[in-house]
């Protein structure tokens, strides 16, 4: 085996371990994290990279499907290796291969049994809004502009009843189902759902006068169904609008109906941030 891990003979029997990434990547010009032949994605980088140092195909397991233009900071990948694999050169391999748009941020030894996929207790998203009369150069390709000024006091009362275990129909894109087979539930259980005015951190904002604003949503469930967070961000700025009261947003998930809600939010302001399993070991605490 060479100093640096790679394999140099396929048919030398091997010991396997698996090992989990913490993966952050801008998704401007990448068609979402899932593999889909013939245009550029997540898994599609991080397979052909793994599997050229390690010279065999490896099999790339993410947390959470991103869709085309949604960015990470803290998606998490597991997969088998070698368990002589040097998981720093490993790092720094993968990171010359995909960098700038696609980066490990850290890897580690876990159980055999262990999915990043499966072993998820949560995961966290953070969208964010950039509300102000003039476009923002800065932020143009990681928040949505909105022009008009937004409730802050308004918007957080819309979060309200997202909290608990709930059918999030009115916020989900529902499911293709094969002839014979059963709908998907959409019931989640959302553990935390609030906005924050970030303006004063954000300094890309400072220059463009003090109506300018920044506001960043946070939610965090043990899953999501297609769409649902763009589709509530979407709502809730209509409730920041005053185009919809806050207190109709109960009535409006008890409908079950996506006709209901907004337009989803677009994607570029969505950030898939933290993914939990129960230890504190998948992020760096300083990094968040």
């Amino acid at each position: 085996m060479p100093a640096d891990g790679t394999i140099t003979d396929v048919n030398e029997p091997t010991a396997w371990r698996r090992a989990r990434f913490v993966v952050a990547y801008h998704g401007s010009g990448l068609h979402g994290f899932a593999p889909n032949p013939g245009v550029t994605t997540v898994v599609g980088l991080l397979t052909e990279a793994f599997s050229r140092i390690a010279r065999r195909p490896v099999e790339i397991v993410g947390a959470g499907r991103t869709d085309a233009g949604v960015h990470a900071w803290g998606q998490v990948v597991s997969c088998d290796l070698s368990a002589d694999t040097r998981l720093d050169d490993l790092i720094r391999r993968v990171n010359r291969m995909c960098a700038p748009g696609v980066v490990l941020r850290r890897g580690e030894w876990v159980a055999d049994d262990f999915s990043a996929r499966f072993s998820a207790l949560w995961r966290h998203y953070r969208y964010t809004v950039y509300s102000g009369a003039v476009a923002n150069p800065f932020l143009t390709s990681t928040a949505w502009h909105v022009r008009q000024p937004l409730s802050l006091p308004a918007m957080q009362l819309g979060c309200d009843p997202l909290i608990g275990e709930h059918d999030f129909s009115s916020f989900c894109r529902r499911p293709d189902v094969r002839e014979g087979g059963s709908e998907p539930s959409m019931r989640r259980r959302v553990m935390l759902a609030h906005w924050t005015d970030v303006t004063a951190q954000t300094a890309a904002a400072v220059p463009f006068g003090g109506e300018a604003r920044v506001f960043r949503f946070d939610i965090r469930a043990n899953a999501f169904c297609h769409q649902m967070v763009r589709s509530i961000v979407g709502t809730m700025v209509d409730v920041g609008r005053g185009r919809l009261p806050a207190g109709n947003i109960r009535a409006l998930m008890l409908a079950r109906n996506r006709q209901l809600a907004a337009n989803v939010a677009p994607a570029h302001g969505l950030v898939l941030w933290e993914v939990g399993y129960g230890d504190e070991s998948v992020l760096d605490q300083r990094l968040r």
